[in-house]
């Protein structure tokens, strides 16, 4: 099972993560032309917002977080960002399973939709996005990395 803990993204460990998962993103990403952009600490502070490190406390595997946009006509919107698991250890559900510990916190703050940009070339990501209810929308950012937009409705 894998464990959760809050923290905020500048967080010395939480920043470490976040550099390996921007390098990486920067390696991979198609023209050399990736912008990384660190999170600020206010955005993720409860209950706006929520930073996550998953795994153990000493070495934390993967990372994700919410942060509440602008209301939509919907209601209460949360973004998702930064989810990320270290390469070796994918393909165990832990992607899903952080996906789905910031959906309940975001539940239990009000929300009424999530959404989340991603790059095409994460294919695994759109599929684990899809597996999980999350239908592709128009662009609702101006990200520079993003190339689709996604909305999970979190309404009965």
């Amino acid at each position: 099972m894998l464990e959760f803990r809050t923290a905020s993204p500048t967080a010395a460990q939480s920043h470490a993560i976040l550099v390996e998962y921007f390098a990486l993103r920067a390696a991979e990403f198609p023209g050399g032309s990736y912008t990384p952009t660190f999170p600020t600490a206010s955005a993720f502070d409860p209950p706006t917002g929520v930073f996550l490190l998953a795994g153990p406390i000493s070495a934390p595997v993967g990372c994700g977080g919410i942060r509440r946009l602008e209301d939509s006509p919907a209601g209460i919107r949360y973004e998702v960002k930064h989810l990320f698991l270290r390469p070796e250890t994918r393909g165990q559900g832990w992607g899903r399973a952080i996906l789905e510990e910031l959906e309940r916190r975001a539940r239990e703050w009000g929300a009424s939709e999530l959404v989340l940009d991603t790059h095409h070339t994460l294919e695994a990501a759109g599929a684990l996005y899809a597996r999980s209810g999350f239908e592709s929308i128009e662009r609702y950012n101006e990200n520079p990395n993003a190339t689709r937009w996604y909305r999970k409705s979190l309404v009965p």
